[in-house]
């Protein structure tokens, strides 16, 4: 299945796929799958899936929640005419309700330090670098950049999400005050109407996240609006840990 798809089609697939077979890819913090999926027509897809179940408390986001900001990401993105976070939906699973996140077939080795010393990849990285301010990623390390075969770099890992308190951690600082493209600020401003307006492409995010994290994410996008700049570090922890 290429990702040239639409996305509204992978998100049915994702929605409607039975599960056939389910791997655990890791278990730090979290327990996390790859699953394989088969369509009513014979159509294999691959997926990530994050169960609810199999998240670890954390003492400064709500218990068990971390999918739903999974699946907020991906609907920001969406909300932005962003395309760079592989489709993800809710969806009950062998392990009980959690995202489930299309595969991203990528180069392996390839992460954000190698990606951003290839010229042609840099707006890629700096339209990340804005989308992470405006959803207040806590932790986009470098291997959370997949760079596919065609070219396009995708977001992974978005469950540390939306805090209301400023909470940035990123490897991709390099562009920090740097004018950000006018298209991506019309983009940005086009997002916050819908929300505040509470337009119908807006309804999974309102239902996803809790009103105080909307009305923080409104804010971040009024400060990006009135500098116009990349973000900077600021004087709190602004680097994950590991980097990639």
């Amino acid at each position: 299945m290429t990702f040239r798809v639409d996305m509204a089609q992978a998100e049915q697939f994702l929605l409607e796929a039975e599960f056939e077979d389910l791997q655990l890819l890791w278990s730090s913090s979290n327990y996390v799958y790859l699953a394989k999926l088969c369509t009513g027509a014979g159509q294999e897809i691959a997926a990530v899936y994050k169960p609810e179940a199999g998240e670890a408390p954390l003492w400064d986001f709500p218990t068990g929640r971390l999918y739903a900001r999974e699946v907020a990401a991906y609907q920001l993105s969406q909300l932005l005419n962003w395309f760079f976070v592989p489709p993800t939906v809710v969806r009950e699973g062998p392990q009980g309700v959690g995202s489930l996140q299309l595969y991203v077939p990528h180069e392996g080795s390839s992460h954000y330090f190698e990606q951003r010393e290839e010229p042609s990849l840099i707006p890629q990285l700096q339209r990340i670098a804005v989308f992470d301010f405006v959803a207040n990623n806590a932790d986009r390390k470098g291997g959370h950049c997949l760079l596919d075969k065609q070219g396009q770099i995708w977001g992974i890992d978005h469950g540390l999400c939306f805090h209301q308190d400023y909470k940035m951690r990123t490897v991709i600082w390099d562009w920090s005050e740097q004018p950000i493209d006018d298209q991506w600020l019309a983009d940005i401003e086009q997002a916050a109407i819908a929300i505040t307006e509470q337009r119908e492409e807006t309804e999974a995010l309102n239902e996803l996240l809790f009103p105080n994290e909307l009305a923080a994410l409104l804010d971040r996008t009024a400060e990006l609006l009135r500098t116009r700049a990349m973000p900077t570090p600021g004087p709190h922890r602004s680097y994950p840990w590991p980097l990639v």
